[in-house]
């Protein structure tokens, strides 16, 4: 039997926010996840391969490409494979997009769920790309009764996004927008910090999901230093994504600073009402492979 190519157009209407978000929990209750990152680069051009296995759930192959500077194409592509846990066989090809969709917003939304508010009712999303508008769809199912901001750099992106979104409104000034949001989604490609630590309030969640690179990062020192920071793998995020890797190097924080990755998901928590969180999503192979797994099973079901 062929193995299935399964599309955004297969999958989606049988996929859930929440259901998602179950779905990764429980996958860290599994043994943890044997990965493999290879990153090659060429100016600002990345290619990136990452593979997991999970004892008991199956193993996966993510590659990706990234070209920033890419107008009328979009700006990643890639491809996956998951294959079975049993036998090696490839169990499905997953439409790369629709993989990375689901995986990059409901990884951030599960750290939301145990670190923001539960009263949040203001999201500021940053960066007005393809990422910003499937974590508004994300966060609008985790926070119904929340109201949503858009801030871009070009703010013609951003009018855009708020014109297609029925429960969002422009933000025009970031640092303003920041210091009344509750809940922070920056999904940026800036090498230099976007957010600044003194913009923060009691309260707030802030989560970062733009860096990717040694080189990259979307928070300045005093933010890290005013947070409790978490992240989802410490194995993808520490050495290896500017956000902690430079901070730790200068000695600004040391890795003992970040609490807890989704191996600890016990540990997610905020110690009072007026902890400023942070959490870094880095991503991984293994997020990829959870969500593959569950968006196959979700699949099959509806057959």
């Amino acid at each position: 039997m062929t193995p299935p190519f399964i599309t955004p157009e297969d999958a989606e209407p049988h996929l859930d926010w929440l259901l998602l978000t179950e779905a990764l929990a429980a996958g860290h209750r599994k043994p943890k996840a044997e990965i493999g990152d290879t990153f090659l680069y060429r100016a600002p051009d990345t290619l990136l391969s990452r593979a997991a296995w999970i004892d008991g759930l199956g193993s996966l192959v993510k590659t990706a490409t990234v070209f920033p500077e890419n107008t009328d194409l979009p700006a990643i592509n890639g491809a996956v494979s998951l294959f079975d846990d049993k036998t090696g066989m490839l169990s499905a090809m997953l439409d790369f997009h629709l993989v990375t969709k689901w995986k990059t917003a409901g990884d951030s939304l599960l750290a939301a769920q145990r670190l923001a508010r539960p009263d949040s009712r203001n999201i500021l999303i940053v960066g007005a790309g393809t990422v910003g508008a499937s974590l508004i769809d994300a966060f609008h199912i985790g926070f119904p009764d929340a109201h949503f901001h858009v801030w871009n750099r070009t703010t013609g992106r951003a009018e855009d996004l708020v014109a297609s979104t029925p429960h969002a409104s422009l933000a025009k000034d970031l640092g303003n927008a920041v210091q009344t949001a509750d809940i922070i989604v920056s999904a940026t490609m800036s090498k230099t910090p976007v957010i600044r630590g003194d913009w923060l309030q009691p309260g707030q969640h802030l989560n970062l999901i733009g860096a990717y690179r040694p080189d990259m990062r979307e928070v300045d020192d005093l933010a890290l230093t005013r947070s409790r920071v978490f992240t989802d793998s410490f194995d993808t995020t520490l050495d290896h994504i500017g956000e902690f890797k430079i901070p730790i190097e200068d000695g600004v924080i040391n890795r003992e600073d970040v609490i807890a990755d989704y191996y600890q998901l016990d540990k997610f928590d905020r110690s009072t009402d007026g902890d400023v969180t942070l959490f870094k999503n880095g991503g991984g192979a293994h997020l990829d492979l959870m969500t593959c797994a569950h968006i196959l099973e979700r699949w099959q079901n509806a057959q």
